[in-house]
């Protein structure tokens, strides 16, 4: 089994506002070792009036197949 920071899923969702707050998020997972999977993918929220944005990562050391 895979060690992840904070014992963490080997796949995470990272979802929420799109923002430098949100940029910043998905930079600390890379730097942390974790790896994009897939492209980012982006909705504009009628209920939040606002863009959210949505990028999956992986643990670098999983063999994940896309």
């Amino acid at each position: 089994m895979y060690q992840t920071p904070e014992d963490r899923p080997i796949y995470r969702l990272l979802t929420g506002k799109d923002d430098r707050a949100f940029c910043e998020r998905v930079s600390e997972a890379l730097e942390q070792g974790w790896r994009l999977y897939g492209s980012p993918v982006i909705s504009w929220d009628t209920a939040e009036n606002c863009m959210k944005a949505a990028q999956a990562v992986v643990w670098h050391e999983a063999d994940v197949v896309k």
